[in-house]
């Protein structure tokens, strides 16, 4: 499967942005898919994920309460709406599939995207 993540930009801190991570090639309601982040310098992080079915969703601690993530499998897409964006979650976004269910660990994801860069500004 090919994921495409968009969104990302210049938000003041407070504020609000809507990623997506577009899927196509394979039947997108097999895959559970996450999101994950990476700061400069930093290692790649877990942010969220969710099922394949949706029913399922799991965060960080650092955005439970202000990050959502859904999807919607008609359009192949997950979203990530991002509230009460903070500096600390500036980094590039990146969407990944694995076919089975929901994890943390970016190395059970075999397929990801080219990621999206978000500023939070101060």
């Amino acid at each position: 499967v090919q994921l495409q993540a968009s969104g990302g930009g210049l938000v003041q801190a407070g504020g609000s942005l809507r990623l997506s991570c577009a899927a196509s090639g394979r039947t997108f309601s097999d895959y559970a898919v996450g999101w994950f982040r990476q700061a400069p310098g930093k290692e790649r992080d877990f942010v969220a994920a969710i099922s394949r079915s949706g029913r399922i969703t799991d965060y960080a601690d650092s955005v439970k309460g202000r990050f959502t993530i859904s999807r919607d499998n008609a359009k192949n897409t997950v979203y990530l709406q991002m509230n009460s964006l903070k500096p600390e979650d500036t980094a590039v976004y990146y969407c990944a599939s694995r076919s089975i269910g929901t994890s943390r660990s970016l190395n059970a994801y075999n397929y990801w995207g080219q990621g999206t860069l978000v500023t939070v500004s101060s």
